[in-house]
């Protein structure tokens, strides 16, 4: 009963003016992190193409695009050369990457500062 009461403390300890001091951190990571995911994502599907496995869908890698994770996507398609040949990858996820940059640059102008 006491751990929740302290987490409870420490909630109401916090204030908003705290949180949004961070938030441009707390977007970083974020953005590190999906991009990260997103690097990931195609070499794992680029490694199951060579074996023949069940692949990855593509609606995986546009979800992880529109998220934010469009440039981990890019750097993906380019170092293991995976997915360069459908037109739906090398139109679509860079345009989704411009979009990432206008809601990034939006956010910071608008929301964090």
């Amino acid at each position: 009963m006491s751990f929740f009461k302290n987490i409870l403390e420490f909630v109401n300890n916090i204030s908003l003016n705290t949180l949004v001091k961070n938030l441009n951190m707390y977007v970083l990571y974020y953005y590190i992190i999906i991009n990260f995911y997103g690097f990931i994502l195609v070499g794992l599907d680029k490694r199951k193409a060579r074996r023949r496995q069940f692949r990855t869908r593509e609606v995986r890698f546009f979800i992880t695009s529109f998220i934010g994770g469009a440039l981990g996507v890019v750097m993906g398609m380019t170092v293991f050369r995976h997915k360069t040949q459908k037109s739906s990858f090398y139109k679509g996820i860079p345009a989704i990457f411009l979009l990432n940059i206008i809601s990034l640059l939006y956010l910071y102008k608008y929301i964090i500062f």
